[in-house]
């Protein structure tokens, strides 16, 4: 910690000892106070007294602790302000975490309400059974996860979220009932562990709801089936991630993960919602449109069948006692069957009627393809024999009955005609049910036709016709030229009739555009049909071309006009919910002890306080990208994207040690050995490996990207390299050592613990464990894991919802830092070792296990930048920046706020940022930007015994801790790096 002087040691233990001494006269006075029977009788004017002394007494002592001039009780009233701070952050999370949830409640209510209100307007539909069905399973399966997600919540933020009741969650049912009654589910309370069957389940549930929805050929949703195709396949994904969590769904890292889904899950459930509500207003009216159309035709065909029933009946009247020749014989077989045909597409018309209109129907795909002909064709058809029949015995009945010559061959000639109809018109329907299934719906019958017309004219035979057909015209007009007779100009005639067609105005009509104008420009100049009348008042061919390029042009910009005025259709943007509620810290503000956190915060915060930047170093002249002091203090090191890195000496102005020009390639890290002897610098697909002097000892080429690079602890030749999702193990010289495969983890950085038998990385799955992938509007999963070098497993995988980016260990391995992108606030986890219950024949071996401790929540929205970092030489300070120059700097174990720096007047934003762990006097910061100036801050030397150094706290509020330090002019500022940038010895290296 922070040195102190002597006699501000001598002032605090003399304060301290007066501290001690009030203390234990106030507990003499407790102790008399408890000591003290109830032998005072409430009326008892002595016993009156002596309490009016007792509470005098106690205020008299308060009022000294008060007036206490020593730090330590100075500062004691600070730490109960920090106290009440903590206990708001926490009272904050709990509050968001409530509100999370019971937002996510609603939308689960709202997905309900139109579940119920769908099946209530599709009991008017036929074949609704199966919606009905699959719209209860649906619902049955929200509330099963309303209760699991509820008592997950519940178990995060218990002050603001109560359980459910141990009574099964309860549904209204879908079936037809006289009375409203609600159904229980058959299993009691489900098990948080059921969480990925749960999710499958609801998958499952889901695409049933969709095809059933679906089976209504009538009305097809795009919207709807794209929604839930998407929740089904996310669904899929977080059921199998899960499952990776079997066992732990009880730990709070893994409640924390799962409370996080309930944001996404929540935007599928609202686009399920809304689509939905799309459909119950369009799709249900427009299926019960259809359903009564068709039953409305299968009405109509019914009452005519009957009524050509009795007509064919009526005239059986006539000819049934007509039976001595062939001929009436056949008269009376074909109206006798023209009778059964009429019957039969009578009583098949009412059954599918009826068929249509039944409520508990099966689909048109679960239907035998010739039950569902018969049920759909057969009256139709029927009907078309019937009436056929009656026509052939009508024609064969004058004959029978020996009518008039006329009238027979009246009778035949209009049979045979109306026949041919009947047959025409009911082959082109057959034709064109063909081709709309052959082709897909892409032509009509029409363009069949004319494309098998066109396919029948090239044949060879054809072809030779056509052409003995012209060649016999063509002689025919040779002839007729030389005939000594004149016919009325007929060859001119013909010859013209291929260049005097109209020119005809192409596009919409000018009637019917909304933009009205005048149309005489098109019909400037007409064209005649009519033969060549006056050669000099006809337009030339080329002013008739030109003519119907400007109409075509002029019609194009007409209808271009009126598509821009009409109102475009707003497209369905997806929304994102990039927020999520930051774990809650386990540690309450009640059990926080005061000793534990009065001491190293007494002189940090005046520390703190004055830190300021004192120096720019501008050596880049571009982005600066990493930023790290050498183990022993005396170097810093940064990375630029301009191809060079820079080691600087740490001393009172810093100054130039050596550059490391790299030829190719943006450098992405620096990393420092443990004796600050040999630097390593992270290319795309290199590592260079250079001396602290700035000489290049080996360039490693890599056949894959390398995303981070980590020293071996106390090794001055061995580092891994994270390329995907492997980590090898290198030396200096480049030689693989060992790999190690992290599944399909793409690992972001990894950290090594002091011993180096494990590794902790961080970073997104690269496919869930069943290959599945998420949609394109949800997070992959990301996770942080626990790998054991030596036995090559997996000791803990903790799922996290937002992007992480960064891990760090503390010296000692035991707290580990995580850093995410975005606004997301960095957290602290514990590591411990437990006994690995999994291994029974070794009783003593041990696995790790990660604990969430603190979220270091700023006092306002950050977007943060780079990867936070411990300070402190024992790691005691947590630091990270904001992208627009605000730096954040909290106490480790506490999580409270110790110092904020407003954003400073830089040339650009922050990039990363750096502490010197070797020394804390001074304090020293370094932070980088984007226009590529490294800035130095510093806190002055402390003295303990002058004036100056020390600080009085009996008085500080909380808000005192938030203000940022003084901003010092670059040429004013103290060891400002442009005094000295004439004398400095630089060492350039450039390597290749």
């Amino acid at each position: 910690m922070f040195s102190k002087g002597r006699d501000h040691n001598y002032s605090n233990s003399h304060s301290t000892h007066r501290g001690n001494s009030a203390a234990r006269s106030f507990h003499d006075i407790v102790s008399n106070i408890s000591g003290v029977p109830n032998s005072y009788p409430r009326g008892d004017a002595h016993g009156e007294s002596r309490r009016n002394q007792t509470v005098t007494s106690l205020l008299n002592i308060l009022s000294e602790l008060s007036n206490e001039s020593s730090p330590d009780n100075g500062y004691e009233a600070h730490n109960l302000g920090l106290i009440c701070r903590s206990a708001t952050i926490d009272e904050k999370l709990q509050i968001a975490g409530s509100e999370s949830f019971n937002k996510f409640e609603r939308r689960i209510e709202n997905l309900d309400k139109e579940l119920r209100d769908f099946a209530n307007a599709a009991r008017q539909l036929g074949s609704s059974v199966g919606i009905l069905s699959s719209g209860f399973r649906l619902r049955e399966r929200l509330a099963k996860l309303l209760v699991l997600f509820r008592d997950n919540a519940a178990m995060l933020f218990p002050r603001k979220i109560s359980r459910q009741s141990r009574e099964a969650p309860i549904v209204h049912g879908w079936k037809e009932q006289r009375r409203t009654d609600i159904q229980p589910l058959p299993k009691a309370h489900p098990d948080p562990e059921s969480f990925p069957d749960q999710f499958a389940c609801f998958a499952e549930d889901v695409v049933t709801f969709l095809n059933c929805l679906n089976e209504f050929p009538e009305f097809t949703d795009e919207a709807v089936n794209t929604s839930m195709r998407a929740f089904e396949c996310d669904l899929k994904y977080w059921a199998s991630c899960l499952l990776e969590y079997k066992g732990q769904f009880r730990y709070p890292a893994v409640q924390r993960y799962i409370h996080d889904l309930t944001s996404g899950i929540g935007e599928h459930i609202d686009n399920i919602t809304v689509n939905l509500s799309m459909f119950i207003e369009i799709g249900v009216p427009t299926i019960r449109f259809a359903q009564h159309h068709a039953a409305s035709n299968l009405l109509n065909l019914s009452t005519v069948a009957t009524f050509f029933s009795v007509v064919t009946a009526t005239t059986l009247q006539y000819s049934y006692r007509l039976t001595d020749g062939v001929l009436e014989t056949s008269v009376n077989a074909f109206w006798f069957s023209s009778l059964v045909f009429s019957i039969a597409a009578a009583v098949n018309s009412l059954l599918g009627l009826t068929w249509k209109q039944a409520m508990y129907r099966s689909p048109g795909h679960r239907v035998p393809w010739w039950v569902l002909i018969w049920i759909k064709r057969s009256p139709l058809v029927f009907l078309v024999m019937s009436v056929a029949c009656f026509s052939v015995g009508l024609m064969l009945f004058t004959y029978a009955t020996e009518q008039g010559f006329v009238t027979s061959i009246i009778t035949t000639v209009f049979t045979a005609v109306t026949s041919f109809g009947l047959a025409v018109v009911s082959a082109w329907f057959v034709l064109e049910r063909w081709v709309f299934v052959h082709y897909h719906g892409q032509i009509w019958l029409d363009d069949a036709i004319n494309e098998a017309t066109q396919r029948m004219l090239r044949l060879c035979l054809v072809v030779a016709m056509r052409n003995i057909i012209r060649w016999c015209f063509t002689a025919i007009s040779g002839l007729l030229k030389r005939v000594p007779f004149k016919f009325p100009n007929m060859t001119t005639l013909l010859g013209r009739r291929n260049h005097t067609l109209p020119t005809m105005q192409e596009g919409p009509p000018m009637d019917d555009l909304s933009h009205r104008r005048d149309t005489s420009a098109f019909t400037e100049h007409p064209t005649s049909i009519q033969g060549p009348a006056n050669e000099g008042s006809k337009p030339s061919r080329s002013a008739i071309a030109r003519q119907r390029f400007k109409g075509a042009v002029r019609s194009v910009i007409v209808i271009q006009q009126q598509q821009a005025a009409r109102p475009s259709m707003p497209q369905r943007i997806p929304s994102f919910d990039w927020n999520s509620t930051m774990g809650m810290s386990p540690t309450r503000p009640s059990s926080m002890d005061l000793d534990a956190i009065r001491g190293p915060r007494a002189t940090s915060i005046p520390k703190l306080k004055t830190l300021e930047p004192v120096q720019d170093l501008s050596v880049h002249t571009a982005l600066v990208r990493h930023l790290q002091f050498s183990p022993n203090g005396k170097y810093l090191a940064t990375s630029s994207w301009d191809r060079s890195s820079v080691i600087f000496r740490v001393e009172d102005a810093f100054s130039i040690h050596a550059i490391l020009v790299h030829v190719r390639g943006f450098i992405g890290q620096v990393a420092w050995s443990d004796s600050s002897y040999l630097l390593l610098t992270r290319l795309p697909r290199a590592i260079k490996v250079w001396t602290k002097d700035g000489l290049c000892k080996k360039t490693i080429e890599r056949p894959h990207s390398v995303s981070s690079v980590v020293w071996l602890p106390a090794n001055e030749t061995q580092f891994f390299s994270v390329e995907g999702n492997k980590v090898f193990k290198l030396n200096i010289e480049g030689r693989v050592l060992d790999s190690y495969h992290f599944g399909g983890i793409q690992l972001r950085n990894v950290a090594v613990t002091p011993d180096g038998q494990r590794l902790l990385g961080v970073g997104p799955l690269l496919a869930a464990p069943n290959g599945m992938h998420p949609s394109r509007t949800t997070r992959v999963e990301k996770c942080i894991v626990v790998f054991n070098v030596e036995t090559r497993r997996f000791e803990n995988q903790t799922p996290v919802f937002n992007d992480v980016r960064d891990i760090t260990l503390c010296k000692k391995g035991g707290n580990v830092l995580i850093s995410f992108g975005y606004k997301t606030p960095p957290q602290l986890w514990k590591m411990e070792l437990v006994r690995d219950t999994k291994h029974r024949k070794h009783p003593y071996a041990q696995t790790a296990r990660l604990i969430l401790r603190h979220t270091y929540v700023p006092t306002a929205r950050v977007d943060f930048m780079g990867p936070g970092h411990f300070g402190g030489m024992d790691d005691q300070l947590v630091l990270c920046a904001g992208k627009e120059g605000d730096i954040h700097i909290w106490e480790r174990d506490t999580a409270n706020l110790l110092h904020y720096i407003k954003p400073q007047m830089f040339g650009g934003d922050l990039t990363c940022v750096a502490c010197n762990h070797y020394t804390d006097d001074p304090f020293t910061l370094a932070t980088g930007s984007h226009d590529g100036t490294v800035h130095i801050w510093k806190t002055p030397m402390w003295d303990g015994s002058s004036d100056d150094g020390s600080y009085d706290y009996a008085g500080m509020s909380v808000a005192d801790q938030y203000t940022s330090s003084p901003i010092l002019d670059s040429s004013s500022a103290p060891g400002s790096s442009q005094g000295h940038r004439e004398s400095l010895t630089i060492h350039t290296k450039i390597s290749g």
